[in-house]
């Protein structure tokens, strides 16, 4: 039967898709000839390949947040070969094949999103997410509101997706300053009882707020984390500088060079 979605490519765009499906073939062949070959990758099972996925996953996070478009290829090929690898794992146990897989994800793609390859309409972004939603469920009618919430996700990635998980059934809030209201709550009940519990609440809400403000609480916070790096190291660096050793200074000391290199121009 024909794909509904698919159609005529011009010549150019027919020659590109020619050429990627020819370069991901080498990739795939690399990977059964590493199986075949390499002793390491002969011992790997999609259990003990699944960290390197997750860890390549966060490193093209890193690359995207570093805004060097070289990294950034060379991370999203780690992480393409990652999947290459898994998918020829599910071969060889007599399942799908990589071709089988990119045409599953390619069918699913298209099917939920009918604004594009149908006839469906979808004012604006918001409009396209319910849409996708919609499909999901029409999909997957007998799973519950917290469907693919994997527990081996990051705290944050969790809290997030279950946040989305949530927001899916109407549950969530309307704006930002109804989460940001939220947070102020939050914070004042750890001021009164700075327990795990509570702690975690405001860590909770305030992912609430990054969703609310568009923003991937995951990349945020690793920037954050990132800027924090770099602005210790500068100010332990100046104070090097200046002959003091920044991990022998008290912390006033430690505070004052921190806010010198914070504000350096």
């Amino acid at each position: 039967m024909a794909n509904p979605g698919a159609h005529t490519l011009p010549a150019r765009d027919a020659l590109r898709a020619r050429a990627i499906g020819q370069r991901v073939a080498e990739l795939a062949g690399v990977a059964s000839r590493l199986r075949a070959e390499c002793p390491w990758d002969r011992l790997q099972t999609a259990e003990t390949i699944v960290p390197h996925t997750v860890e390549e996953a966060f490193e093209v996070a890193e690359a995207v947040a570093d805004g060097d478009p070289a990294h950034q290829a060379d991370e999203i090929g780690d992480l393409l070969f990652q999947s290459v690898f898994l998918s020829a794992l599910l071969e060889e146990d007599g399942h799908a094949d990589l071709a089988t897989v990119a045409r599953g994800q390619a069918d699913k793609l298209i099917s939920r999103h009918p604004h594009v390859y149908g006839d469906r309409a979808a004012a604006d972004a918001g409009a396209v997410v319910d849409i996708w939603e919609q499909r999901k469920r029409a999909e997957r009618p007998d799973e519950g509101i917290f469907h693919e919430l994997p527990p081996g996700l990051s705290a944050l990635a969790y809290a997030a997706k279950a946040q989305k998980r949530a927001a899916s059934a109407g549950f969530a809030f309307p704006d930002v300053q109804a989460a940001l209201a939220k947070l102020d709550e939050e914070v004042g009940e750890v001021h009164a009882d700075p327990s795990q519990h509570e702690v975690g609440d405001v860590i909770f809400a305030a992912v609430a707020v990054a969703r609310a403000a568009g923003v991937d609480p995951e990349i945020a916070v690793r920037a954050s984390a990132t800027r924090f790096r770099e602005r210790v190291e500068g100010a332990a660096a100046m104070a090097a500088e200046a002959g003091e050793q920044f991990e022998s200074l008290p912390p006033d000391a430690q505070l004052a060079w921190y806010a010198r290199f914070r504000a350096r121009p």
